[in-house]
């Protein structure tokens, strides 16, 4: 039977794209770097830094401020900046973006396998997922087929691995039946260097739609509540 569907796997950020987290993971990423390297924290540089992995920003953000970026050091600050994270969620429980869970179950049902990646680490991740009520699985009453972590792979965006484990983890071979969507330029970098048949940049999340048509992608949104409009 051919299929009409214009893609089969939907690869998708969390924090700003599926997850609506009010910008803490930035606030905190922020303080907690600034307070390593002992001086303000410029927005440009942070900026640069979104979207990627929290580990490697850490790393590069204390690089861009000329601190140290001593492997020691750089565990120490990420093992802070993850407690705080941690505390921060808690105080102020993260949410799904408005209309996001009715277009993942809709896109489910329509057979398209959806997949959550993130520079989260594995364990932020599914502190995250468990306060919402999602679940990852193949059952009809899960939320997502599969969520890829940033500590499962060789480097996060813009490398595109984050995306291939995806299709790994769903049984999708060709990368140009998948949808990407973010809400970061590394996001929409990551799915065009995966060579993804969509790559979809969202509204609702760090950046304005100025700077995310300034990457090379295939759409705007203004979240990721319309992606079913994409389908056919």
């Amino acid at each position: 039977m051919t299929t009409t569907r214009s893609f089969e796997l939907a690869s998708l950020d969390m924090a700003g794209t599926t997850v609506d987290e009010g910008g803490l993971v930035y606030e905190v990423l922020s303080r907690t770097v600034a307070d390593a390297a002992n001086c303000p924290l410029p927005a440009e540089l942070l900026a640069k830094w979104k979207g990627t992995s929290k580990l490697e920003a850490i790393t590069g953000l204390l690089d861009g401020l000329g601190a140290s970026t001593d492997p020691k050091f750089v565990d120490e600050v990420f093992e802070d900046f993850r407690a705080r994270l941690i505390t921060a969620y808690r105080q102020t429980p993260p949410k799904p973006v408005a209309g996001v869970p009715e277009a993942l179950r809709a896109l489910r049902s329509e057979g398209v396998k959806v997949a959550l990646q993130t520079g989260y680490s594995a364990d932020i991740a599914d502190a995250i997922l468990a306060g919402m009520g999602w679940t990852v699985g193949a059952g009809e009453q899960d939320t997502v087929d599969a969520l890829v972590t940033s500590d499962l792979v060789a480097a996060s965006r813009p490398a595109p691995y984050l995306i291939f484990r995806s299709m790994e983890a769903t049984g999708v071979t060709d990368v140009r039946r998948v949808l990407v969507a973010g809400d970061t330029p590394n996001d929409v970098l990551a799915g065009h260097n995966a060579g993804a048949g969509i790559v979809v940049g969202v509204l609702s999340g760090s950046f304005g739609e100025d700077v995310l048509r300034k990457s090379p992608l295939t759409h705007v949104l203004p979240s990721l509540a319309t992606v079913g409009e994409l389908l056919q």
